[in-house]
């Protein structure tokens, strides 16, 4: 099948967020023989950030699906065909079997590939370059078969041997202590080259994994279980390696700094109750998060410098003139920070009715890439989890992000008094190469200052 054939149309792995260069294909909706619509959804994927479900943009019935659940896919590659005139009378040809690559011996040391380098959504240039992952359950003894029988079938008689399969020479002898045969491996390493982890991957047991059923979601990748059973490895994949590289960068790039303050939200905690019963709030989530990230947005408002972010390769400050705010929420797939655009131009009915939106969509797993893309700061709520604060790690690109701990009753001295009061602690991280003590320290104090009398919200906005 080609791609200049009328009849049928093929519908390509789209690049679903800015920069992305491979989604791993986690459930098909369709199957061969069944008909489909302009928009209708086909299939769901998930990229470095998030689950995304992919409509197909013509009409048609589905001819072939060309990768298997489980498998990542890059981007641009033909992922379904589909029938675009069934009934026509044409013949319809057989789905091609790709034959397998031609193999070279690898020189000593490989360059890297040159050109565009892959990007994480929301985190910019990653260091290293994404590696293709196999199709599961073909390995190079299959391929080689396949061509075999190919060949019979064209009357060119028995393929030629397959040529020695490309690894240096430590993973060459690493296989051979483990007594693993290279053929049996499956390479991940570019053009084809086999890496160590690809050998100790040959070496471990794998745990058979459950069947998954079309109607629920698709369970997490298939954990390789040690032959005693006192470990599991568990490959990092999706969300929780986007997150582990962009923690990476940020804690080894920007020169983190986190400050601390412990205040009296009773008045706070009483606006809100007062809230949950006004009219304009009506349907809207109220809850202390929502007070708290306004309170940050007119501490922003009243120290603007803090919301800037350091560009290294133009060695420039860059001021952002308006405030992206990101919501750390923790999900199925790992924890995410989709964040409200334009923040600071809402309204307190507004930035509630974005935030109810905004964890509703995290929950459910449908969170798009675009949204959480572009964030200037971020809050992260450890309290829903009664941890008292933490020293949060800066989003990649950001420039400082606020922990919120539990709200306790606890003893405080009010008006001269012990009192029980409801009572939390702060925490703001910021990159001290853009924001010194005098500045983190003035928004923290503006935050708390809010939060311990919340009509400054009135007569600080």
């Amino acid at each position: 099948m080609t791609e200049t054939s009328v009849r049928f149309r093929e519908f390509k792995m789209p690049d679903v967020g800015e920069g992305l260069t491979e989604a791993e294909i986690l459930k098909w909706y369709v199957q061969p023989g069944d008909t489909v619509t302009d928009g209708q959804v086909v299939c769901e994927v998930e990229t470095a950030k998030a689950a995304v479900e992919l409509p197909i943009p013509f009409d048609g019935v589905v001819h072939e699906l060309r990768f298997p659940e489980g498998t990542t896919v890059d981007v641009g590659e033909v992922i379904i065909s589909v029938d675009v005139a069934p009934g026509s009378g044409e013949p319809v040809a057989e789905a091609a079997v790709p034959a397998p690559a031609p193999v070279v011996e690898a020189p000593a040391e490989p360059e890297a590939p040159k050109g565009r380098q892959p990007v994480l959504v929301g985190y910019g240039v990653a260091e290293s370059s994404t590696k293709r992952r196999p199709r599961k359950g073909v390995s190079v003894p299959e391929q080689a078969a396949a061509a075999a029988v190919q060949a019979e079938l064209n009357g060119h008689g028995a393929a030629p041997a397959v040529a020695r399969p490309l690894a240096k020479p430590p993973v060459r002898k690493l296989a051979k202590d483990l007594g693993i045969d290279l053929a049996t491996v499956v390479p991940t390493g570019p053009d084809g080259v086999i890496t160590r982890e690809d050998v100790h991957a040959a070496a471990a047991p794998v745990a058979e994994p459950a069947p998954v059923s079309r109607e629920t979601t698709p369970a997490p990748v298939a954990a390789v279980v040690s032959s005693d059973a006192r470990e599991t490895r568990i490959p990092i994949k999706g969300v929780r390696k986007a997150t582990a590289q962009a923690m990476i960068g940020s804690a080894f790039t920007a020169p983190h700094v986190t400050e601390f303050v412990t205040v009296d939200v009773t008045r706070t905690m009483k606006l809100v109750e007062e809230l949950k019963g006004d009219k304009e709030m009506a349907g809207l989530r109220v809850n202390p998060l929502l007070l708290i990230a306004k309170a940050l947005l007119v501490a922003i408002k009243r120290n603007p410098d803090v919301n800037a972010s350091w560009d290294e390769a133009a060695q420039e400050i860059v001021l952002k003139h308006y405030v992206n705010l990101g919501i750390a929420a923790a999900t199925p797939r790992g924890l995410i920070v989709p964040n409200i655009k334009d923040a600071h131009d809402k309204t307190l009915p507004q930035l509630a009715a974005s935030l109810g939106d905004l964890v509703s969509t995290a929950r459910e797993g449908k969170t798009s890439p675009a949204a959480m893309q572009g964030g200037t700061v971020t809050i992260t709520n450890v309290g829903v989890f009664g941890v008292d604060t933490g020293t949060p790690i800066l989003n990649p690109g950001e420039s400082a992000i606020l922990a919120v701990g539990a709200i306790k009753l606890q003893p405080w001295v009010h008006k001269g008094k012990v009192k029980p009061r409801q009572v939390t602690t702060l925490a703001l991280s910021f990159d001290h190469r853009l924001v010194d003590g005098e500045l983190g320290s003035k928004v923290l104090a503006d935050v708390a200052a809010i939060l311990e009398q919340p009509k400054r919200l009135i007569t600080w906005a």
